[in-house]
């Protein structure tokens, strides 16, 4: 089988960036654990709502909290995983690639790989 190859030698920029995903679940995870600490640590009254004449459950205060909280941990998040993100582009570094690209042609009388004659 005859064979060609291209080398060519390229600069390319190399950096460590921060994976945002990482941080949005850290964000969330955080935002839960905020709602759960402010639902156990003020005990609300068995008074009813002076807004709504309800009355709330723990749990139902910790679910109004994680709709406020866990958006906000997300939030904050992303902002820091953007400031890293940032960051990580000035300590970028150039590097010298050898780019090598291999073409095999098929030998002849055969119809391509995998064919069995």
């Amino acid at each position: 089988m005859p064979e060609r190859s291209q080398d060519r030698i390229e600069t390319v920029r190399v950096r460590r960036a921060p994976k945002i995903s990482v941080f949005l679940l850290l964000g969330a995870g955080l935002g839960a654990l905020v709602a759960m600490i402010l639902t156990f640590a003020f005990n609300g009254t068995a008074e009813a709502s002076p807004n709504t004449g309800l009355e709330y459950s723990q749990g139902q205060v910790f679910g109004f909290l994680l709709l406020i909280c866990v958006p906000v941990g997300l939030v904050l998040a992303a902002v820091a995983a953007l400031i890293f993100d940032r960051g990580s582009r000035r300590r970028t570094q150039q590097v010298v690639v050898d780019h090598a690209r291999v073409h095999v042609d098929p030998e002849p009388g055969v119809d391509g790989p995998g064919s069995s004659h």
